[in-house]
């Protein structure tokens, strides 16, 4: 490009030729301190919107020249450019023929102008600068390049590029992107494809394939009740949950899901069981707790209160109802537990907040803002990079917490006796541990008299 470009100034008129070089200078040879919208936009405005430039059929002329000063490397700039010289101003196979063989444009300069292009865009396959070959390949319809380029370019886990080559060229090549996608197991890129191309005919086990994936990965995270929810009520998907589930040695998910989807022959079916790790749970009855208490009313409410005031150390936790949706907003809490030596409150938040929001809250306050109850930040104390409260406690008292409730759903009313003794447990084990570590820590008569262990008082939010 040389330097007659025009800039017009909306307010001022015609920039001076000064100005009009610099800019151009600027613009076109450094994009250092350009982004490539502000590039574009610079074009448009230098193209399109100047007066004297109106005739469309030079303007394309001249951006296409720029595309090629581009794409030779002539004029350094980033490869996006280029797809972005050819969306905004739609620059086509007969623009770049013009540009490179002169205003007369035939058979001759369109083949010129095609072998110039092919041969930059294996420049760029073999730079692996595959986003930008298949956009050009789009771009002017060139079709030479076909299984093995796809092949390659998921070989290389270039897949968004395969996307979009494979979608260019058509149903066979879509259908041998899924069937290599099915072969690495990519079950979530391929049930994709499927859906959003219509291929279940010839696909027809590729979306049950990825719904089962899915379910196996929350069972794996311990998201059993989700994992539950995205069957919506498939009898297959159920059977494999409960398959995964007898695998875990998870039985109560097994009794559970049986009983209400009447589901028959799991319990003498020991064709998918292994032999699960023995581990010992710790169990609330260990604890000696007088009681686990539901708080929903007023008079709960101010009887916990009571209780709670007289105490000189708690356990808090609390639990929300997991997010089904990926990038749907994180849930409200739903309970919270507080516990005592002896007894465990777990406080119905919904419901609370419902009936009674300014006792709640005046209740809440009054404990949370004790200067005389201590409250407990476990994982503030205890830096522990694996094993979280359950690791803690089976190091501390000799068995770990069973976490396969925890990602149930707390919103459900009324909530499970699993789920009660789950959350009353979490909250309860708190107090436990402060009373192991306090009593390990406290100094001998021997170490320096008089030394006292200092605590913070937190509030705990067990993940």
């Amino acid at each position: 490009m040389d330097g007659e470009v025009i800039v017009w100034d909306h307010k001022h008129g015609q920039k001076s030729d000064e100005q009009i070089w610099t800019v151009s200078l600027h613009t076109f040879f450094d994009l250092s301190h350009v982004s490539p919208a502000t590039f574009v936009f610079l074009l448009k405005e230098c193209y399109m919107c100047e007066p004297e430039l109106a005739d469309h059929s030079k303007s394309k002329c001249l951006v296409a020249q720029l595309f090629l000063d581009v794409l030779t490397a002539y004029i350094l700039h980033e490869e996006r450019i280029l797809v972005k010289i050819l969306e905004i101003f739609d620059v086509g196979l007969e623009d770049i023929a013009e540009a490179l063989c002169g205003p007369e444009v035939n058979g001759a300069s369109i083949g010129t102008a095609m072998a110039f292009i092919e041969r930059h865009i294996f420049g760029f396959i073999e730079s692996q600068s595959y986003m930008t070959a298949v956009t050009l390949l789009e771009r002017f319809s060139i079709q030479q390049s076909g299984q093995s380029f796809l092949l390659k370019m998921i070989e290389d886990s270039q897949y968004k590029a395969a996307e979009k080559w494979a979608t260019f060229m058509g149903k066979p090549m879509l259908c041998l992107l899924v069937q290599k996608y099915v072969d690495l197991k990519m079950l979530k890129g391929a049930y994709n494809i499927v859906k959003q191309h219509n291929l279940k005919q010839e696909f027809p086990n590729v979306c049950y394939l990825y719904k089962e994936s899915s379910i196996k990965k929350l069972a794996e995270k311990g998201c059993w009740d989700v994992a539950e929810f995205k069957t919506n009520n498939n009898r297959q998907l159920l059977e494999y949950l409960v398959y995964l589930a007898m695998e875990a040695g998870y039985t109560e998910k097994v009794d559970e899901l049986c009983g209400r989807y009447s589901l028959q022959g799991f319990v003498n079916d020991t064709a998918h069981q292994v032999n699960p790790i023995q581990v010992r749970y710790l169990h609330h009855t260990e604890l000696s707790l007088e009681a686990i208490l539901w708080v929903d009313g007023i008079d709960g409410l101010s009887n916990a209160m009571d209780h709670i005031e007289g105490c000189k150390v708690v356990g808090v936790d609390c639990e929300w109802k997991p997010n089904y949706e990926k990038g749907s907003r994180p849930n409200k809490v739903s309970i919270m537990q507080i516990a005592s030596e002896k007894r465990v409150f777990i406080f119905d938040l919904i419901k609370l907040y419902e009936d009674e929001p300014k006792a709640l809250n005046n209740c809440f306050k009054r404990i949370l803002q004790s200067s005389k109850i201590l409250k407990l930040d476990i994982q503030k104390l205890f830096k522990d990079p694996k094993g979280g409260l359950s690791g803690l406690t089976e190091k501390i008292l000799g068995a770990g917490l069973n976490k396969t409730r925890r990602n149930s759903n707390w919103e459900q009313r009324p909530l499970s006796q699993n789920q009660i003794e789950y959350a009353a447990l979490d909250a309860a084990v708190l107090v436990r541990i402060f009373h192991h570590v306090r009593a390990q820590s406290q100094p001998t008569d021997a170490e320096s008299e008089g030394a006292k262990m200092g605590w913070k008082s937190h509030i705990v939010i067990e993940k």
